[in-house]
Order: C-alpha cells, then structure tokens, then sequence
C-alpha cells in the first residue's frame, strides 16, 4: 500500500467523522436551507460524471462516471423532494368552506 493511499484513506476517514459530527449538531430549523446546499454539491458530482464521461478511455471510467451521473441525479432530484416536501409543512393550511 503506497503512502499516498494511506494518506486519502485517512483524510476520508477523517471527513466521515467530521461530516457525522457536523450534521448531528444542526438544529432543525436549519434542515431545509441544508437540503439545498446538498442539493448544490449533488449538482457538482453529476458534472463531474458528466466530464469523466466525456474523456473516458476505458471501461472503468466509463463504469464508475456513469454510475457517478446515475447516482447524483438520484440524489439530487430526491434532495428536491425533500425539500419541497418541507416547506410543505411551514405553509399555511387553506381554510375550507
């Protein structure tokens, strides 16, 4: 194992507790405007499916930029849901006649 794989399987582990640690402690309020900026990084990931696609050579890269793509759409549409689905609950409910 190189050094240099030691060192990105230590920064990942690192950002997997700090990423844990962060998003237990955000109030609820803070949710919705959170599911957005999320919604934002999951947009990144599918451009960045979408530019490995575009240079691709082999098959792996072809494999893991569109599992990227396929993966990212998921959770950037779901994120919308989400978060439509919470503002929901902040409206007013219309009164019946």
């Amino acid at each position: 194992m190189s050094g240099t794989l030691l060192a990105e399987i230590y920064v990942f582990a690192l950002a997997v507790f700090v990423g844990f640690e962060v998003i237990s402690k955000v109030p609820v309020v803070l949710h919705t405007p959170l599911m957005s900026g999320t919604n934002a990084i999951h947009g990144i990931v599918m451009l960045a499916g979408v530019l490995v696609l575009a240079t691709a050579d082999t098959p792996v890269l072809v494999t893991l930029g569109f599992l990227s793509v396929v993966f990212g759409a998921m959770n950037l549409f779901g994120g919308f849901v989400v978060t439509d689905r919470m503002l929901e609950m902040f409206k007013k409910p219309k009164a019946k006649r």
